[in-house]
């Protein structure tokens, strides 16, 4: 399906099910396929699942406009006026939660009930105030080691239908990730710690026990930030969590969702 966007940028994604809303966000130069083993079991427990391509990545528009968070954050805005959905839970992987975080900077926590980070640190460059970021990346090698391979994202190999699935959809629409590298500087810039101090939602944090960008720790020290923020590291797992270990994420999955569906239950029913 396609959606355009208030700056005239086409963004693809899929919409499938009834029930809760559920938005998926990939990482910067993913596609949207990743989601494969998450989609299903989310069907299959009875949700909503909305995956968005981000702009310049998957089937969506490539171009030099928006490429910044707060222009992702404000497409995921525009997507969710335009479908009316209310009580979404966004999960993000990678740069995807860097957009969730970067919504609730703009836009509190308007029409989600809570947000999952899948294996992406608040803060990605390390310093005195912060231990926890991406790789070696410092003050003092910003943004130059940047143009460096980053290298593989996985620990665990996905499965072959996933494989061949994303490598589909990028041989359809190749990611251009010079065009794109002002996109990884602010994203790799940003420092969500504060948002996720005044985050009013349920925030779960999942890290990979073996990923390659970030000290499994970070989870811990991220949910910390979150008034209702609770952390995990899934064993076996790099960065691309979901997809190497989908039977262990979607088990945590299903915990944070039932936590969700028990709070909602038990919410008290206001005077009248």
């Amino acid at each position: 399906m396609k959606f355009t966007t208030s700056d005239h940028v086409k963004l693809d994604f899929t919409d499938e099910g009834d029930g809760q809303p559920v938005l998926l966000l990939s990482g910067i130069g993913s596609y949207r396929e990743i989601w494969a083993p998450t989609i299903q079991f989310l069907l299959n427990a009875g949700y909503r699942v909305i995956n968005l391509d981000a702009r310049n990545q998957g089937a969506s528009q490539r171009t030099l406009k928006g490429r910044r968070m707060s222009r992702h954050a404000m497409d995921v805005k525009e997507l969710l006026d335009w479908l009316d959905v209310n009580d979404v839970v966004g999960i993000g992987n990678s740069m995807g939660a860097s957009t969730l975080f970067a919504y609730a900077s703009l836009f509190d926590s308007q029409r989600f009930s809570a947000f999952i980070d899948i294996d992406q640190s608040p803060k990605m460059i390390s310093d005195d105030t912060w231990s926890f970021g991406f790789k070696d990346l410092t003050w003092e090698n910003f943004p130059a080691a940047l143009k460096l391979p980053m290298g593989a994202a996985t620990a665990t190999p996905v499965s072959e239908e996933v494989r061949t699935s994303v490598q589909a959809a990028r041989q359809a629409r190749p990611y251009d990730a010079e065009q794109n590298y002002a996109c990884l500087v602010d994203h790799t810039f940003q420092d969500w710690r504060d948002v996720l101090l005044r985050l009013p939602i349920p925030l779960l944090v999942i890290a990979g026990e073996k990923s390659p960008y970030f000290d499994p720790q970070f989870a811990t020290a991220t949910a910390r930030f979150a008034p209702q923020g609770q952390a995990q590291i899934i064993k076996g797992a790099g960065h691309i969590v979901m997809a190497e270990q989908p039977d262990l994420f979607n088990e945590a999955l299903s915990t944070f969702l039932q936590q969700l569906d028990d709070k909602q239950t038990n919410r008290p029913v206001p005077a009248i």
